[in-house]
């Protein structure tokens, strides 16, 4: 691995290069930026892989939906359509993408819309709503330079620091990590929740915040699980009960969360991994049934997938009745590292959004 870091670092050094004269591009004013009157957040990352993004907005939402009408913006990633979409609780996956069809399933109340173009996208529901909304939230735009946000979120695996990585292809960074200079707020994502307040100044006095510069920690939370087609299997199940056993199956960047949390509270009889954002074939389905019916030794085995595959489940037509009584996932949300923290957190972004209306 050391090696092949080595061989790839002259291309991280042309890629460096690259993405860095894009920024000072931008930074200079050569290249424009979009300044909207309606406040912009913009939740993102420079690493390749998941860090959070979609527990993060819907976070987002649920702060803010009660006082104010809170507008989605994302690019669809995966999806096979182009242009602006307005997403609905029953649109096709391949037509919007997994991510915000989730977010528009637990807040069906709350405007979705996916457009590459994030400009246009933010200029279009601006001009579809009249001046209506009082935010928008772009999801995944940390690195989308053409808006200047009202407030950047960048989000940070604790497990995987940006002070010791590199730049792609020898490392997981799209860009520089001096780039977190344009973050408002730094999140420090899926951390243990036993992370001590030692543990966190250590991080906080490593990344050398700036004056402007807030910074936070958050865990992964789980509830029990949730049938995948609710309209077939009215009951659920906790995972206390021991007689109960899984296969787990998932196509998110990084599983890993997913597997130890499920191994920690319950038995795991066999799992399959699946590329990021993957679409599910007839022969994955055929293939995850045989293994299913392989390992099934009585009633009480159960398949678990996350609440983003679910998105891309529902809509599958060869998946047996029997099968889909078995199928549940994880709901997942944010939870902060301690009580202050979060209100911190919450009067610090509701003010960005009343400051910048």
């Amino acid at each position: 691995m050391v090696i092949l870091k080595f061989l790839l670092y002259p291309f991280s050094v042309i890629y460096g290069i690259v993405t860095g004269i894009r920024n000072i591009l931008y930074d200079s004013g050569i290249l424009k930026l979009n300044k909207f009157k309606i406040p912009v957040i913009s939740i993102g990352n420079i690493t390749v892989g998941g860090t959070g993004k979609t527990p993060h907005t819907e976070y987002l939402i649920s702060l803010l939906k009660e006082n104010y009408k809170v507008a989605v913006l994302s690019r669809g990633y995966k999806r096979k359509t182009k242009g602006f979409i307005e997403v609905k609780t029953d649109s096709p996956v391949a037509d919007v993408g997994d991510e915000p069809l989730q977010i528009k399933r637990k807040f069906p109340n709350v405007t979705v819309v996916v457009d590459k173009d994030r400009v246009r996208g933010i200029r279009k529901l601006i001009k579809d709503s009249n001046n209506a909304f009082d935010v928008i939230l772009l999801d995944d735009a940390f690195q989308y330079r053409k808006i200047n946000a009202s407030v950047n979120i960048l989000l940070i695996d604790y497990n995987r620091p940006i002070n010791k990585d590199f730049i792609l292809p020898a490392g997981r960074l799209r860009e520089s990590r001096r780039q977190f200079k344009r973050a408002t707020i730094i999140i420090y994502t899926k951390c243990p929740d036993n992370l001590s307040y030692e543990s966190r100044s250590i991080i906080k006095k490593d990344i050398h915040l700036y004056p402007y510069q807030s910074l936070f920690f958050t865990g992964i939370a789980y509830d029990n699980p949730v049938p995948v087609f609710p309209e077939i299997v009215k009951e659920s199940f906790l995972f206390s009960d021991k007689k109960n056993s899984f296969l787990l199956f998932s196509g998110i960047a990084n599983p890993a969360p997913f597997w130890n949390y499920v191994y920690s509270v319950a038995r795991v009889g066999g799992k399959m991994i699946f590329p990021d954002h993957h679409f599910y074939s007839t022969e994955d389905i055929e293939k995850i049934e045989k293994i299913y019916d392989r390992i099934s030794k009585d009633s009480y085995l159960y398949i678990l997938t996350t609440e983003k595959d679910a998105m891309r489940l529902r809509t599958k037509k060869d998946l047996s009745f029997e099968i889909k009584k078995k199928i549940f996932y994880l709901p997942i949300k944010v939870s902060f590292l301690g009580k202050e923290e979060n209100k911190l957190f919450n009067k610090k972004t509701i003010e960005y959004v009343r400051r910048n209306k």
